[in-house]
């Protein structure tokens, strides 16, 4: 049986990237993935935690499914938002969307 400490780390590990990812990308769609990044290893918190205490109980699992399902949604919407500012600027570079003006 693998000890909850490894699924914490490689949790804190995918976090991190995430984060690197997110920060670092000048890229819009770059900085989506550090976000699901982010959101998977939280994932794996909740199912790691849910294993090692009370099976019985779905908490971990049905606050898992929720998070995936706010990451699609969050993904559908960022999508669409980088697709209309890539139509309407041609580029999907954050740096250069730092304004609200057309």
């Amino acid at each position: 049986m693998v000890p909850l400490t490894w699924y914490l780390i490689f949790a804190a590990a995918l976090f991190c990237i995430g984060v690197f990812g997110a920060l670092s990308r000048r890229n819009a769609v770059g900085v989506l993935m550090g976000i699901e990044l982010m959101l998977n290893a939280v994932n794996i918190n909740l199912v790691a935690f849910w294993r090692y205490t009370d099976v019985s109980q779905m908490t971990g699992q049905l606050f898992a499914i929720f998070v995936i399902t706010v990451a699609a949604a969050e993904a559908a919407v960022g999508l669409a938002l980088i697709i209309a500012i890539y139509r309407q600027r041609s580029t999907v570079n954050v740096e250069e969307l730092d304004t609200m003006k057309g």
